[in-house]
């Protein structure tokens, strides 16, 4: 049995604001101990459970923030940036039974310790077939698509309440729970690991794979901070305007929709000035 691990920082032990994840601040050192702690529970928990096998994949910011020399021997990292799949690369092997999404947060526009889509900020909502979607219910549509099924979500009590509508039979760990978007009341890293890798061992049982789901075609909108953006978004092939800031496009994959989000949320991010937007 392989499970496969997307580690996501917001929503890991202890985090709360932005200096919390933003790579090189003093803050960001500290937590990313409580980060690798989470990661390392959801492993052991697993293995607890009869994987055979887990690999990491590092899909937060730089994608290069959990500590290596600190992470499960057992386990290994997939590590660094520009993955075909992103935050779920290695799901496309053929060799992933169970997907593990520890460290998710809720998506943007909602209630949410450091809610966001993909850009911390500039993207207000996202929908994929007219269902709202956060990044855990856009990578879960991809993994479906290779027939991994999620057995477990980790991240604030916001993102258990998410993944009840992408995932209904993974298993979730609250570590915080949400009172704004820059504060929670956390528990300790000590009792969060002991919760996870509970969850984990028992996620162990679902994770079998499944008939690839054939859901396409899928069309996915976002929405903006500011009307400009949408021109810069425009500039992706078969991606069109569709409200006065917001975009959409039809991928007949998810595949193909993801790859596409990733270039618009590039090229847009690429077009916000520092302090205007």
């Amino acid at each position: 049995m392989k499970i496969l691990i997307s580690a996501d920082m917001e929503g890991a032990t202890g985090v709360t604001w932005p200096a919390d994840v933003l790579p090189g601040t003093e803050q960001w050192q500290r937590c990313r101990h409580m980060f690798t702690s989470d990661v390392n529970a959801a492993i052991a928990g697993f293995l607890d459970g009869g994987a055979d096998e887990v690999l990491v994949n590092e899909a937060h910011w730089t994608m290069r923030n959990l500590l290596l020399e600190q992470l499960d021997e057992r386990a290994q990292m997939l590590t660094g940036r520009h993955k075909d799949l992103s935050m779920v690369e290695g799901v496309q092997h053929g060799d992933v039974d169970g997907m593990a999404f520890v460290g998710y947060h809720a998506g943007a526009g909602t209630e949410g310790v450091l809610a966001h889509t993909y850009l911390a900020n500039t993207v207000t909502g996202v929908w994929v077939n007219g269902e709202p979607a956060s990044e855990g219910r856009l990578n879960a549509l991809v993994c479906a698509e290779y027939g991994v099924p999620v057995v477990l979500v980790t991240g604030d009590d916001r993102t258990g309440i998410d993944a009840r509508g992408y995932a209904p039979q993974a298993h979730t760990v609250a570590v915080k729970d949400y009172v704004s978007r820059y504060a929670a009341v956390c528990r300790p890293p000590a009792r969060t690991a002991a919760d996870i890798r509970q969850a984990a061992r028992a996620a162990a049982a679902l994770a079998v794979r499944h008939e690839p789901a054939q859901a396409g075609p899928f069309t996915v909108e976002l929405e903006f901070d500011a009307t400009h953006l949408v021109g810069a978004a425009c500039v992706v092939p078969s991606v069109e305007r569709c409200g006065e800031r917001r975009v959409r496009y039809t991928a007949d994959t998810m595949y193909t929709a993801i790859r596409c989000f990733k270039a618009v949320t590039t090229v847009v991010s690429a077009a916000v000035e520092e302090q205007y937007g």
